[in-house]
């Protein structure tokens, strides 16, 4: 995946192995944005975990829980695409302390509505549920046009060859999120109650709106511009002209089609493996854990320059790891491991060749996400960064929804192995052909980028 030696330089120190925090010495913008979306992306896991227990609470109904994610998609997709016209018509960092403050109060909406429930329910009965849907829904939209902007926003703030190692720290603190978040939540939740939860989530915000505060003013580049459809389509345009920044997105939607396993997890639990609710918490952290090695080992990721050839290996390597999790729960259809079972009813060799392969995934995703971050940074104009990122939010949000569609259908068709065994198959073939189709993805240098 590397590219020829070149002589050690200060930005591209030849023996780093381990993440290297340049970026945050050399940006004290993005510092104080890193540090604080650090801070208050695990807020936003503990409310993401706290709204499902509440609404659980309330109705004692998994489908319920499930229509919060729902109900915002499509908000979140419309969200998206003109969260990134407003980026790139807009001061960059008014859209992002607008946002943030729609954020905020919906935030504060949660911490009311969940004290209404805490007395409704004192007085045994319930407070209306739809309230928590129209409150999550504005907090999806507001974050999403939050995600969108914050994206388009580090290639102001940093120089070029620092990129790559911005979006290799962006992993530690996502993997620091999916780990703490929700174990902080279920804390919370079980020794203050709900309402403190969210009210947790309300100041932990605080550190992220510090920091979008102290950016710099980030006005548009270039001639003004109305937001409109125009600027939407002109967007789309782009993108049509842009075959790399195109495959990048079309390479991770087939990864994410064709390799999701989470919704099988609550029925490997309760059949393969054993462990419940225990197995589901352990696969899902061995996935977080791998994104966070991936990262944390990310020190060679400044020395690479041909990221389409890195991110064609990643995915590859993403979808070996899928196909030997569907190798391992097939085997274990196979063996009869009640003998083997141990400690909560989980039988652990194959927890463990499972959550290996998660792993592995978990990390060679991030490796991708490194490289197709920097990608659309570096090799799109400026003006246009805001709209790509918009476009990137609504792979990445709708990506994984197809995919746990594809897995729970064939699951109930066939087998549960048989989502990621096939699906480990076909991104290998797919990712193969898609490649090796386009002789300029394979020739991408992020010291020439090209759209």
């Amino acid at each position: 995946m590397t590219d020829a030696p070149e002589p050690p330089t200060a930005s591209a120190p030849r023996n780093r192995h381990l993440v290297d925090f340049a970026p945050l010495k050399a940006s004290p913008a993005f510092a104080r944005l890193w540090i604080g979306g650090l801070i208050s992306g695990i807020g936003t896991f503990v409310s993401s975990v706290a709204v499902g227990l509440q609404i659980y609470d309330m109705t004692e109904s998994t489908f319920m829980v499930g229509l919060v994610g729902g109900v915002a998609l499509v908000p979140m997709i419309v969200a998206g695409l003109w969260g990134g016209v407003l980026a790139d018509v807009f001061d960059r960092r008014r859209v992002l302390i607008i946002s943030a403050l729609v954020a905020w109060a919906s935030v504060l909406g949660l911490v009311a509505l969940s004290v209404w429930e805490a007395i409704e329910a004192g007085d045994g009965s319930h407070a209306p549920v739809w309230p928590f849907y129209v409150v999550t829904t504005i907090n999806s939209v507001a974050g999403t046009i939050m995600m969108a902007t914050r994206g388009s926003v580090v290639g102001r703030i940093l120089p070029p060859e620092m990129v790559s190692r911005a979006n290799a720290l962006n992993g530690i603190s996502f993997g620091t999120m999916l780990t703490v978040g929700p174990a902080l939540a279920g804390v919370l939740a079980a020794t203050v109650g709900l309402p403190w939860t969210f009210a947790v989530d309300a100041l932990l915000f605080t550190a992220g709106f510090l920091g979008i505060w102290t950016l710099p003013a980030l006005p548009r580049l270039g001639e003004p511009v109305e937001a409109g459809w125009h600027v939407l389509v002109e967007g789309m345009h782009f993108l049509r002209r842009s075959p790399n920044i195109r495959l990048s997105f079309i390479v991770d939607i087939v990864a994410m089609t064709f390799g999701r396993p989470y919704v099988l997890f609550p029925a490997l639990g309760a059949t393969i493996i054993g462990g419940a609710s225990l197995t589901v918490g352990a696969l899902t952290a061995a996935g977080a854990v791998g994104t966070a090695l991936a990262s944390l080992f990310s020190g060679p990721v400044a020395r690479i320059h041909r990221h389409g050839v890195a991110i064609s290996r990643a995915i590859t390597a993403y979808g070996v790891f899928v196909l030997l999790f569907g190798v391992g729960a097939w085997a274990m259809t196979r063996i009869d491991h009640t003998a083997g079972e141990g400690w909560g009813g989980i039988y652990w060799p194959a927890l463990i060749v499972l959550g290996l392969a998660m792993a592995g995934m978990g990390a060679s995703d991030e490796v991708s996400a490194i490289f197709r971050g920097s990608m659309i940074i570096q090799a799109a104009p400026d003006e246009m960064r805001g709209r790509l990122q918009g476009v990137f939010i609504v792979v990445v949000t709708g990506g994984p929804r197809i995919g746990d569609l594809y897995a729970g259908i064939f699951a109930s068709a066939v087998a549960l192995w048989c989502p990621p065994l096939f699906g480990g198959l076909l991104i290998i073939g797919l990712i193969a052909v898609l490649t090796r189709a386009q002789r300029g993805w394979r020739e991408y240098d992020a010291r020439n980028p090209t759209p």
